[in-house]
């Protein structure tokens, strides 16, 4: 006998049952080899990405030697347009940044200051000096050979003039207009030659410049090695045992020094603004982009993207807009879910991530050769002729889970022959959960975990009970619990709803079988109506009485995520023809391939039980009465049977009764589903009209098992006014509704007279006579 255990009895682990999932699970993330993700297969809402992560979680804490990184993108100074990765320690890559920007502002601290320096201003006006001795020796050269030609040598700015010397002073323009023309064409000679004197001695004057600017930039760069050489030393020693570090600081030293002198200007007359700039221009250039962020105490990374993007997935590169130019850098790459994921688990659903342009490809591309690369082509993002970057390869040890139904499974194993390369582990989750003693106490333990979670001080053990039984029922099974416990979760927070209104703490049986009862009126309106237009006979039903050719059939309908069930009248005739068993609702297109397929089965039972001595031969007719939509399923073969030897016989079928069953050429009944609405759907109309005791369903033996009605059905089956028949075979079935005797072969061959198929073998007999000498005349 099955006991409800206390928690402290229940097994801890969060999969309730599902040994299968969880071997599979335990060997697909304890194998650590590429190739071996998972894909995890079974029906939405059986709490499959719960479950998993729970259990990774779970796993991940018993794995002391995982490692994990943080990653980042360093600038490139020799080649801007493929970014540098770089993995670290988790914490080390917030370090790193902190150290740069540190290393920033102290250049910001140390220059243009170093510049204001009186040793580097002596130096530079030491080139300067140099510089203007050798432009003032050339001037003064000239100036004397000008000199000894009455000429003047005028400098005023950057300019030089010569002007002719009368009286010991240089004439203005105006007194050299009033010379004579002799006069002045002879100074014009003068000052022609002097020209070509004042080019030849500064022939050499841009030389003189190259060298004083080559010497001052020299000096400004030996000035700023100075300065920075022992800001970069402190992070050089500090970064000794990183390589990737090192060989970055190495391009930083020599890029800087040139960023130095380009930005930091001596001009004293800066304003903060300016300042605040330099510094953001020194951060856009120097510290490095972080990627992925990691703790040393938190385990493993384990992330689920519910939308599978090619961004979302592999991250993106954004650009932003100067001047009318698209620009982008290293700091504006963004990290995706398997950057996020590295060295750890990245869950997805299947079917999302095949829906999403590129992504498929670039993620078996990435699993294979074990990279993380951008490379979604530009034309995808209207970025054609934009430059972009390159963005080095990061390197990926990450585990993917893939969420996905069997079909899809059994598609990408079909189709996609590198699938199961790469995703070797399948992780099958049951729909349905053995009852024993070991998943009664886990399902304990997930609800009594809920009752936490909603504030509850507990839950009294017939609520658990009602629990269960709402989980057998939702399985359709009386031994097996149904694996979708997330129905069991939606219907704890709503009990929880009406033991609120009530103000208790404990969660009782009342609170569950209202949130129940509140559900179904919820969602009751449609089969409300179809049961108000049975009561008004809008929907011909009959419930009591006889009728020949007409039974009740049992139906389900499915409406959004309402399910419930509904009699539906059946109906047949026969006649003498030979057009066989002619189903109405494939004829106009209604009845769908396993319905036609169920009517097709019906001239094989007929063939087979009563033809074996004469060809059968019949027209017959059979419908599913005020039905306009289309029907699916075989669980009407049993009553369109039996309306149908009712026609052929002529022996009224009891009315009261309503049937479901599907059956097979020799007669054995076999089971449906959705018994337990049918039962209930014939039940509460029945109930509406008043129970005489002489109502009831039958239903096919092997779906005893299957059943789990509500109380109100099971306390008028106890009182006996109303009958659940279990039938092995369609004689059962003819007896319960005909009260007549099916009828056995004896020695001779022969069905006992006045028995059901006596009667019809005589009539189709009967028919085949009238329908063969019709031909023979």
């Amino acid at each position: 006998m099955l006991q409800i255990a206390d928690e402290h009895q229940a097994d801890t682990h969060m999969l309730i049952g599902q040994d299968r999932a969880k071997n599979a699970l335990r060997f697909g993330l304890g194998v650590d080899v590429a190739g071996y993700n998972l894909y995890v297969m079974g029906e939405q809402a059986t709490g499959r990405h719960t479950l998993v992560n729970e259990y990774i979680t779970a796993h991940t804490k018993s794995c002391a030697n995982a490692q994990v990184y943080d990653w980042c993108y360093l600038n490139n100074l020799e080649n801007e347009r493929q970014p540098i990765s770089l993995a670290l320690p988790p914490g080390d890559a917030k370090q790193l940044v902190n150290d740069i920007e540190n290393f920033i502002d102290e250049v910001l601290a140390t220059f243009p200051a170093v510049f204001e320096n009186p040793s580097f201003q002596r130096k530079k006006a030491s080139v300067t000096r140099h510089f203007e001795q050798k432009y003032d020796k050339a001037i003064d050269d000239v100036e004397q050979i000008a000199a000894t030609k009455s000429i003047a040598l005028i400098e005023e700015g950057n300019s030089i003039s010569f002007s002719p010397i009368i009286d010991g002073k240089p004439l203005n323009d105006a007194e050299f207009t009033r010379k004579t023309d002799i006069d002045r064409q002879h100074y014009y000679q003068i000052i022609d030659e002097l020209e070509k004197v004042l080019s030849e001695a500064l022939i050499e004057l841009p030389m003189w410049q190259r060298e004083s600017a080559e010497q001052l930039k020299s000096l400004k760069q030996q000035t700023v090695e100075q300065g920075i050489r022992p800001l970069l030393k402190d992070l050089e020693r500090q970064y000794k045992n990183n390589i990737a570090i090192l060989k970055y600081l190495r391009q930083l030293k020599h890029h800087c020094i040139d960023m130095v002198i380009e930005t930091l200007v001596i001009d004293s007359k800066d304003e903060k603004s300016d300042e605040y700039d330099k510094r953001a221009l020194f951060v856009d250039t120097y510290v490095p982009n972080i990627l992925v962020e990691n703790k040393n105490d938190v385990p493993v990374p384990i992330i689920y993207e519910p939308n599978p993007s090619y961004q979302n997935i592999f991250g993106k590169i954004e650009y932003t807009s100067v001047q009318g130019s698209v620009y982008t850098n290293y700091r504006m790459i963004t990290a995706g879910a398997l950057h996020k994921a590295n060295s750890g688990y990245l869950i997805l659903d299947a079917d999302k991530v095949l829906d999403n342009p590129h992504v498929w490809e670039a993620l078996k591309l990435a699993l294979k050769f074990g990279q993380i690369r951008m490379e979604l082509p530009q034309q995808e993002v209207g970025m054609v002729n934009s430059i972009t970057q390159m963005p080095e390869a990061i390197a990926l040890q990450t585990k993917v889970i893939l969420l996905g139904s069997r079909d899809l499974y059994y598609t990408l194993q079909e189709y996609d022959p590198e699938f199961s390369e790469l995703f070797r582990v399948l992780v099958d989750f049951d729909h349905e959960i053995s009852l024993n003693q070991t998943n009664v106490n886990q399902f304990v333990t997930r609800v009594k975990k809920q009752i936490n979670q909603l504030n509850l001080k507990g839950i009294d053990i017939s609520a658990m009970a009602a629990l269960i039984s709402y989980s057998l029922r939702q399985a359709e099974h009386q031994n097996k619990l149904s694996a979708k416990f997330a129905d069991v979760i939606e219907l704890l927070n709503e009990a929880n709803f009406y033991c609120q209104e009530e103000h208790a703490a404990v969660l009782s049986e009342q609170h569950v079988e209202a949130a129940l009862q509140a559900k179904k009126h919820r969602s009751g309106r449609v089969s409300d109506t179809f049961l108000q237009d049975i009561q008004e006979g809008h929907v011909l039903i009959s419930t009591e009485g006889q009728s020949i050719g007409t039974i009740n059939g049992l139906t389900v309908l499915e409406i959004g995520d309402t399910t419930f069930g509904t009699p539906a009248r059946v109906t047949a005739t026969v006649y003498a023809g030979s057009n066989g068993v002619v189903d109405i609702e494939r004829e106009v297109e209604l009845g769908q391939p396993i319905h036609s397929k169920g009517v097709l089965l019906l001239t094989g039972y007929l063939g087979n039980k009563y033809a074996q001595g004469f060809p059968l031969t019949l027209s017959a007719n059979i419908a599913l009465e005020q039905s306009y939509g289309y029907i699916d399923g075989d669980s009407a073969s049993l009553a369109e049977l039996l309306a149908l030897i009712s026609s052929l016989t002529e022996i009224p079928l009891q009315q009261g009764i309503a049937v479901t069953g599907s059956i097979n050429q020799l007669g054995e009944v076999q089971a449906v589903g959705g018994v337990n609405e049918k039962i209930e759907g014939y039940f509460t109309l029945c109930e509406s009209r008043g129970l005489t005791g002489q109502q009831g369903v039958i239903v096919p033996w092997s779906n005893h098992v299957n059943l789990m009605l509500n109380e109100k059905v099971r306390e008028a089956v106890k009182n006996g006014l109303f009958t659940i028949y279990a039938v092995k075979n369609v004689d059962e079935a003819i007896e319960i509704t005909s009260q007549k005797e099916a009828g056995k072969l004896n020695s001779r061959g022969r069905f006992a007279r006045n028995s059901v198929h006596y009667c019809a073998i005589n009539r189709l007999y009967a028919i085949s006579n009238v329908v063969n000498g019709a031909h023979e005349d």
